[in-house]
């Protein structure tokens, strides 16, 4: 993505009430808020625009983070049919200064967005829209700037996994190995990747029954079958993210385990040392 200058204004001077987000030289705004504000946010002169909304929360039966993702040509109106939906917690919509989004262009963007959403939606078919060609290359470059303000309002359902090229993976790949078992991976900004293939161990440590909540990831992708039994031990099927060194490890080792020493470079190197440098 480009480099950016994004401008928030905190209505309340507080970081977690109304709030709402400009880029610079771009047309869209967003504004988002709790849902313990909802009467604010609709009494703004944005929510009588058309647009794209979010509805953020937990869902209650998985405890996973869920969004549901709309469209409306009133945000007002629509976001109130809302209310009797209890999973939600925060509310984010984006509407354009020039009110140039038609049905046409809100719909295919609605589409778009649940096609790379990588949280539990909960409405999983978009209307979406066909559009020509310069409106299609016009709404991808909106959704591009979307989802360069949506982290920053705390919506993270569409953040990419970051990647690497093959050269600054081997450069900064690092490793995590116990009872002859090796999982290799890198950091990124949201954490670290664990690379398909890695190996982690079958049996879980004594302490996971003290702290389960340890594990909850670590079950996780054991029953989504990230994680599947080969050869004496648990072997990764896909690259994947966790949010700290620590979660990654504990998931290799079957119980805690602090990330910071248990990742090495290629040279021994724990990774506290090397963030030291």
């Amino acid at each position: 993505m480009p480099t950016a200058t994004l401008k928030i204004f905190l209505a309340y001077g507080d970081p977690k009430r109304l709030r709402t987000a400009e880029l610079s030289n771009w047309t869209g705004k967003a504004v988002s808020g709790p849902r313990s504000e909802f009467d604010k946010l609709l009494a703004r002169d944005e929510s009588l625009h058309s647009g794209v909304y979010f509805l953020t929360g937990t869902n209650p039966e998985t405890n996973k983070s869920t969004i549901y993702i709309g469209e409306a040509e009133c945000i007002r109106d629509r976001i109130k049919t809302h209310l009797s939906k209890d999973f939600w917690n925060n509310i984010t919509f984006f509407i354009t200064k020039d009110e140039n989004l038609t049905k046409a262009h809100i719909k295919y963007i609605e589409g778009r967005l649940i096609d790379i959403a990588r949280s539990d939606v909960k409405n999983s078919q978009g209307s979406g829209a066909k559009l020509p060609e310069s409106d299609r290359e016009d709404m991808e470059v909106f959704l591009e700037n979307m989802q360069q303000v949506l982290p920053v309002l705390g919506v993270e359902a569409f953040v990419k996994t970051f990647s690497i090229t093959d050269e600054e993976k081997q450069k900064d790949l690092l490793s995590c190995n116990i009872k002859n078992l090796k999982a290799s991976g890198y950091l990124t900004p949201n954490g670290i990747v664990v690379l398909k293939g890695s190996q982690a161990v079958l049996e879980e440590r004594d302490s996971a029954k003290k702290w389960p909540s340890v594990l909850v990831q670590r079950n996780t992708l054991i029953e989504e079958g990230a994680l599947l039994k080969e050869n004496g031990a648990y072997i990764f099927t896909k690259d994947v993210e966790f949010s700290s060194p620590s979660s990654a490890a504990a998931t290799i080792h079957g119980g805690s385990a602090n990330g910071l020493t248990a990742w090495v470079n290629s040279d021994g190197k724990q990774l506290k040392l090397l963030q030291n440098v």
